[in-house]
């Protein structure tokens, strides 16, 4: 699953740099992205031509910590790339993080997405947009509250000890700029993940199931394997279309 996501993901880069010269891509963390961000560094890709954006982080967790999206990320993929063109992180530990946010939405407003890896949550959320997230805000990166859910997740996949450890607070790309992405592909492992995925694909499009939204887009790409695609009725390709009050959504198909 997460080798032919690579791939999927190695081929679209490669089409980009070659067309334009450059890709901006967008990078998750977490259990879902081990083995895919393990293969794509391993495909043959121009890296210096390819700038990363960071997802999302909690808030005043350090560095350090082995649950920190930017060590995670730092680790297991810009230091094994060392040739990457750039590589924007979201500094968490900022003292002022709705000055963070305007850093980071100032740096992204100017670059055009062209790939974005994500996974989704147990509670079907998309980076960190619990549910019920927000479908408006235009911002590209925002301040969310964590539900108790999601911190469950962060506790069970072994990041934290116990829940009153996991942070409350994150910092997060919102739904529309991970929607503005030219294309996407989410990876989605295990059987915990199975009643969020079949909500995401063959449910109602809903800010109660975030990842929903993303049968709206118009080149996204699923990789599931198979205990997370065991409640899924069918594996045809369900899509929705966006309701006429959401006329502007970037990236929905009209």
């Amino acid at each position: 699953m997460g080798a032919a996501a690579a791939v999927r993901a190695a081929q679209l880069i490669n089409e980009v740099v070659q067309r334009r010269g450059e890709a901006n891509i967008i990078l998750a963390t977490g259990a879902s992205q081990f083995e895919m961000l393990s293969a794509l560094i391993g495909e043959p890709i121009d890296w210096s031509k390819v700038s990363a954006f960071h997802l999302d982080e909690y808030i005043g967790l350090p560095s350090s910590h082995q649950a920190s999206f930017r060590n995670y990320l730092q680790t297991r993929f810009v230091d094994k790339v060392p040739d990457l063109r750039a590589f924007h992180a979201v500094n968490g530990e900022s003292a002022d993080p709705a000055k963070e946010c305007r850093r980071l939405n100032e740096i992204i407003g100017e670059a055009r997405i062209d790939l974005a890896c994500v996974g989704i949550g147990e509670n079907g959320h998309l980076a960190f947009n619990d549910p019920p997230a927000d479908f408006e805000t235009e911002e590209p990166f925002i301040i969310v509250t964590l539900d108790r859910d999601c911190r469950q997740q962060q506790v069970g996949e072994g990041w934290f000890s116990s829940i009153e450890n996991v942070p409350t607070k994150a910092i997060s790309m919102s739904i529309r700029q991970i929607m503005r992405s030219e294309s996407i592909i989410c990876t989605v492992p295990d059987r915990r993940k199975a009643a969020a995925l079949k909500k995401t694909v063959e449910g109602e499009v809903s800010n109660l199931v975030p990842a929903s939204i993303l049968q709206w887009h118009k080149d996204c790409h699923i990789f599931a394997d198979e205990e997370a695609g065991s409640l899924l009725s069918s594996t045809k390709n369900i899509r929705a279309t966006p309701p006429r009050e959401n006329p502007d959504l970037a990236g929905a198909e009209r």
